[in-house]
Order: C-alpha cells, then sequence, then structure tokens
C-alpha cells in the first residue's frame, strides 16, 4: 500500500496512535502483523436462530460445532480410523470430562489411550489453527495448561527425529504426570474455539422450552458473539426491565408452556403469591391453568391502559377487554358477535364503566410481581449481557441480520409509520425502534417501557410484523377470528426486487448481499425452502422448539459461513448428552450449499479486514510522521 503524505503539523489521532506505539520499530512490528493478517482465509461464522429455550439441543450443537468438527476429524484421519473409532473420538471432543469418566469406568482409559487421543487431539488442532496468525492461539488455549499445549503445537515431528523425539517425550510426560484428563479437556476446548470464530443468534433465546438461562450462560462464556434481539428476547427484556404488561405476558407464557422452572429456579422469581390467588378465584382449575386464568386477565388489563394511553403504537384495535358482553356470553367485535368459550370473569366487575382498572389484590400480585423482575440478579445479568452484545439488527461481511422484518406496504414499498409526530420508514424506523429499546435500559420512563411491550406483539414492530390475537384464541369459540395478519414483508420475501430493495436501504450490495432472519418456522416437511429470492434472503428458523418439530420436519437450522461460501445445515436430529456417550450418537444433518465463492475470502475482504485496512493507512502515517520529523519517536 502506497503511504498517504501526513500534513507539516500531527493531528490528534496521530498523537494518539504515538503514545500506543512509541517507536518506528513498533509502529512497523504492527504493519507487517496487520499486512500479514488481511491474506489470511476469513473466520468461520455460524448463524442460528429461534432456540426458544431448548438447551439440549443448543448444548450439542455448540459442542459439536454444527457438524464441523466431525468433519474435520474425517477429513483428518481418514481410513486411518473406523467409522466407531472417529464416532468415539468425536464424544470425547464434544463432552470430554464425561466421556474420560466412562472410559475410566470400564477400566479402558489406560496411558495408551491417553497417549494416542491427546496425539489425535493435536494433530485435529494443528490443521485447524491455521487459519488464525500464531500470535492469537495462546488466547484461545485455556490457561491452566497453556504453555504445554502451545509448546506441543509447535513441535514438527515430521521435520526430524530430534522433533519426533521432543514430542513423544512430552506425550508420554503428560501421562506419567497423569494429567491426561485435564489434557484431553483443554484440547477439545481448544478444537471447539478453533472451529467457529463468531457466532451469530438471530433473536428468541426465551420462552416455550425450559432452559433459556442455561443457553445464556453457555452463549456469554463464548469468545465472539453478537446477538440480534427477537420479540421474545424484548419481552423479557422490557419485564426485568419493570414493564407490568411485559411481566404479566411473560408470567402467562410461562405458565402456558410449562416451564415455570425457568422463573423459579432460573431467576428466583416466585408464582406463589399468584397460584394461591388464583386457586381461590377458579377452585375447579388445575392450579398451573388457574394462574394462567388470572393472570391472562391481569394481562389483558394492564395492556388494555398502555394501549390508550400510546394511541401511536397503533394496537387501538387490540384493546377488547370491554368487548366483552358478559351477560349474553360473548364479544362485540367491530367484525361481528361471537360466542365465548368462558363466561366466569371473578376480577372483572360486570357493570363497572371500566374493566381495565385492576382489583386490590391483582395491584398487590402484580407489584411482588414487578420487584421481583427487577430485582433478579440472574435475569439482571442475562439482560445487561443481552443490551451489551445486541441490537435490533447488523451489517456484517455483506450480511444483513435481524429476527422478524422491515415493515412493507403490499405493494412492497417501505412503510411509513408516524411516532409523536415524526414519520419513519425502512432503515429509520428499525433505527428508532433500537433506541428506544436502550431508552427503556437506560431511564426506565413509561413510554419507553411501553414500547417493549409494542416490540414484543405490535402489528408495526420489527420484531412481530403480525397482529397477535391472543385475545380472540384465549376466549372465542371461532377460530376464524384466531388468524393473525402479517406484514407483507413475509409474503414478499420471495421477491427478489424486494430484497434487493431493502439490502440497498441498509448500505449492503443487492446483488450479493443476503438478509439473514428467523422469526417464521420453515416447514420443510411441506416442501418451504429456507432459500428465498435466488439466494438473496434466508430464513434459519428451522424449529429447534420440540413443539415445532412436527411443524417443520426438522429440529433446526445452522447457517455457515466460512472462506468458501454460504452453507446451510438442517438439523435432522439432534443426540443429547446421554445418547452421544451411550452409543456416541450425532447430529444428523442434511447440508445445502446457499452459495459457493469463486475465490476463498480472505480477512482482508471482511468488515474486521477494512478496519485494519484504515489502521494501516493511519500507521502509515505515524510512520511518515516519524520519518520526516513531524513526531519524535521515543529512543
Amino acid at each position: 500500500m502506497r503511504p498517504i503524505p501526513h500534513p507539516g503539523r500531527p493531528g490528534k489521532l496521530l498523537r494518539l496512535l504515538a503514545e500506543k506505539y512509541p517507536t518506528k520499530e513498533a509502529v512497523m512490528s504492527r504493519l507487517i502483523y496487520l499486512q500479514g493478517q488481511l491474506v489470511l482465509p476469513k473466520g468461520v461464522e455460524h448463524f442460528m436462530s429461534d432456540l426458544h429455550g431448548e438447551y439440549a439441543a443448543f448444548y450439542h450443537i455448540l459442542n459439536n460445532c454444527s457438524g464441523v468438527i466431525r468433519e474435520k476429524v474425517d477429513y483428518v484421519f481418514g481410513a486411518r480410523m473406523s467409522k466407531e473409532e472417529k464416532a468415539e473420538f468425536c464424544t470425547l471432543i464434544y463432552y470430554p470430562k464425561e466421556k474420560i469418566e466412562q472410559m475410566t469406568a470400564a477400566r479402558r482409559a489406560t496411558p495408551a489411550w491417553y497417549r494416542e487421543n491427546i496425539a489425535r487431539c493435536l494433530a485435529l488442532a494443528r490443521l485447524m489453527s491455521w487459519k488464525y496468525p500464531a500470535s492469537r492461539l495462546p488466547g484461545l488455549i485455556p490457561a491452566r495448561l497453556r504453555p504445554v499445549l502451545v509448546e506441543l503445537l509447535a513441535t514438527r515431528p515430521e521435520a526430524d527425529a530430534a522433533q519426533l523425539a521432543y514430542q513423544q517425550r512430552l506425550l508420554a510426560s503428560i501421562v506419567q504426570a497423569d494429567a491426561g484428563a485435564e489434557f484431553l479437556e483443554d484440547f477439545a476446548s481448544l478444537v471447539k474455539r478453533l472451529a467457529v470464530a463468531e457466532f451469530h443468534f438471530v433473536g428468541d433465546f426465551f420462552d416455550r422450552g425450559g432452559r433459556p438461562d442455561a443457553i445464556l450462560d453457555r452463549v456469554m462464556a463464548l469468545p465472539e458473539v453478537d446477538i440480534e434481539w427477537g420479540n421474545h428476547d424484548v419481552l423479557w427484556m422490557g419485564a426485568a426491565l419493570g414493564s407490568p404488561a411485559c411481566i404479566a405476558t411473560v408470567v402467562r407464557n410461562s405458565l402456558r408452556y410449562d416451564n415455570v422452572d425457568v422463573l423459579e429456579r432460573g431467576y428466583g422469581i416466585s408464582l406463589r403469591p399468584l397460584v394461591t390467588f388464583a386457586q381461590h378465584l377458579y377452585p375447579d382449575e388445575a392450579p398451573i391453568r388457574a394462574a394462567e386464568r388470572a393472570a391472562t386477565i391481569l394481562l389483558f388489563k394492564v395492556e388494555g391502559a398502555l394501549i390508550e394511553r400510546n394511541p401511536d403504537l397503533g394496537m387501538a384495535n387490540r384493546r377488547l377487554l370491554h368487548c366483552i358482553d358478559f351477560r349474553n356470553v360473548c364479544a362485540v367485535l367491530p367484525s361481528g358477535r361471537y360466542e365465548l368459550r368462558k363466561a366466569y370473569f371473578p376480577t372483572i366487575d360486570e357493570d363497572a364503566v371500566d374493566p381495565y382498572v385492576l382489583t386490590l389484590e391483582e395491584r398487590e400480585i402484580l407489584d411482588g410481581l414487578v420487584t421481583s423482575f427487577t430485582e433478579s440478579p440472574s435475569l439482571r445479568r442475562h439482560v445487561d449481557f443481552l443490551y451489551r452484545k445486541g441490537s435490533l439488527y447488523l451489517v456484517r461481511n455483506g450480511n444483513l441480520l435481524f429476527h422478524g422484518c422491515v415493515p412493507l406496504t403490499e405493494d412492497g414499498a417501505f412503510c411509513e409509520i408516524t411516532y409523536d409526530g415524526k414519520k419513519y420508514a425502512g432503515r429509520a424506523w428499525l433505527d428508532f425502534c433500537d433506541q428506544m429499546a436502550r431508552a427503556a435500559y437506560l431511564y426506565h420512563e413509561q413510554e419507553a417501557l411501553d414500547f417493549m411491550y409494542f416490540l414484543w406483539c405490535g402489528r408495526l414492530s420489527p420484531l412481530s410484523g403480525r397482529e397477535v390475537r391472543t385475545f380472540e384464541r384465549t376466549f372465542l369459540a371461532d377460530k376464524t377470528t384466531w388468524e393473525e395478519p402479517a406484514d407483507p414483508y413475509y409474503r414478499l420475501l420471495d421477491d427478489e426486487e424486494t430484497c434487493e430493495r431493502v439490502l440497498k436501504e441498509f448500505g449492503l450490495s443487492p446483488k450479493k448481499g443476503h438478509i439473514i432472519n428467523g422469526h417464521v418456522p420453515v416447514k420443510v416437511k411441506k416442501g418451504e425452502s429456507p432459500v428465498k429470492a435466488g439466494g438473496r434472503a434466508i430464513i434459519i428458523d428451522g424449529g429447534f422448539c420440540k413443539a415445532y418439530h412436527e411443524k417443520t420436519g426438522i429440529s433446526g437450522f445452522t447457517l455457515i459461513s466460512n472462506s468458501r461460501g454460504l452453507r446451510l445445515l438442517a438439523h435432522q436430529k439432534i443426540a443429547d448428552v446421554r445418547t452421544a456417550l451411550a452409543d456416541n450418537g450425532d447430529i444428523e444433518s442434511v447440508s445445502e450449499t446457499v452459495e459457493l465463492a469463486t475465490i476463498h475470502t480472505t480477512v482482508g475482504d471482511t468488515d474486521k479486514g477494512r478496519a485494519m485496512q484504515e489502521e494501516i493507512t493511519d500507521l502509515y502515517n505515524l510512520l511518515l510522521a516519524y520519518q520526516n520529523g513531524v513526531l519524535k519517536p521515543q529512543a
């Protein structure tokens, strides 16, 4: 690269750079390092969406890196290992501690077994490390045995007899020191870190499955991760910040999906006062179902108040509690009169002018829940992480990532939305929604907290994009009222011109960029393709949640982006820890190439590479300033 001349007087940036690189040698060293990195292959990126609390499936996919480790084992060892040996070795990588315990119990963990498997781990890690600069490797290795692992990776037994003897002595010494188990565990950790450079989670950790808290604990330990919020995520975020409507919905959903453990054990939020209250109201119901009914009425009351004070949210047609005709056991909606499925409403005064007023008992329960949610340390830790690593959307390496939709009109134009007298459309609307979500976190003001509920279920919310018919599905017998109109975006996603318009709106190439989003499960078993508009859009919600498996026909997607292009894995069957240990079971996946690169993509082709190029330019200017005497380097 040709150095860019710098004016006579050094600017603030050069002076700051000079503090970091005070000598010409320091500048040249950094320049050489950055220039070299630009030609390395780009790191592997994994994209996942809609995990919905399915911890067992996520844990196995995380450990086998969506099948990448099995592919690398096949490549490295080929015919040198049998199919059974490779399966057992893969299980050792996925679950080293548990596998070692199993082998020890079976008296198979002999010194020879340890030496052989540490050598295999070494060969695998060496191959997988070639995409990384040598200076980064120590940081990827667990600290406790880092010096020896670095030394092992540096050995070259193929070079000469001395290096071979050196490596063999190191391996023998590990076993003699009774450190084989620790080295296998740390090697397994290194292999998994080398397999995936970046994780992108495109929304919805929460609800349906029972362990979103455990998933987030795992995600927080990953080295490189970003999150694009889903509507279920912002619902829990709003609840943690104290939004009564979000809290009532989270409680109702948890009761409805029968996963209250995540509240009580995961986050220390007790539902006992609600359950006790509900059992008095609905003595003929099971405690959980009674609590669900009580929480539902509580939700509709606080939701109605929220909608009334926020007309700009465009949710007035969802304020329906006052439409109930108690005496005639029906609901009178604009579309007609409908029979109620249930006619008992003990917490609503039938003669009251305002059915949205909370009873004294409801207010006490809600206040207690608000305190429990806002004061839960573990929930707060997870929500802090979601804000720190998350956003409404992300533009990265030619891809546009978001969970739901960009609101469109029926003809594919960006929908113009008015809020507080200002008009927004396209990217500007998503930016505004992101700002409101962050305002809720920073200031806890009522308007922003109410906006979090809108992001969860609003028709114009980019995280929802459909009219949620909770009232109709709960109370009305006529299922034709249950249909939930969706934003035209979901229909127009198959149209290449629409996708190109969206990509261009976010500053991406309309012919080379990709939209990657989730939210709507892809019905693979009915022939629906996750790849839309000639590859311009990819839907990666494949139904991790068990409740969706029958609907989708698969167990989830992982989209993989590497130096050779894009590949989509449809997971047919996911082994859990018990299955993996019992018979070395693994993920059964079908791979589909979405896009094949004509040339290998390098770090220099990525956003990170472009940032390096900018730093290189600044460093050349600093070097020029040192050489021309504009700045004086330290001795």
